[in-house]
């Protein structure tokens, strides 16, 4: 006897996301890649901030200053989870 397809129920219909206006978005890999294991929420943030923050070839153009305020963390720890996410090849960066 074949499996029967489940068709998920939106719990919430009025809560079903469109896109309006500028939009970004996360890559799956992030999560499918492991690569939130062992991340910290600096670095999580940071990334975040980022992915948010870029153009449409992914570019921030926000100052690390504001970035690290934004986020409510001090310099030396953005620097260490930008340092992390370099490592890690998550983001780049040209000074």
């Amino acid at each position: 006897m074949p499996a029967r397809k489940v068709t998920p129920v939106v719990p919430e219909p009025a809560h079903v996301r469109r896109i309006q206006g500028s939009f970004a978005w996360l890559d799956h890999r992030l999560l499918r890649g492991e690569h939130l294991d062992g991340m910290t929420l600096a670095e999580i943030g940071v990334y975040v901030f980022l992915v948010l923050a870029a153009d449409r070839s992914g570019v921030s153009f926000y100052r690390k200053d504001v970035i690290a305020r934004r986020l409510g963390i001090d310099w030396g720890e953005f620097e260490q989870a930008k340092g992390r996410l370099l490592g890690k090849g998550l983001v780049a960066f040209r000074p």
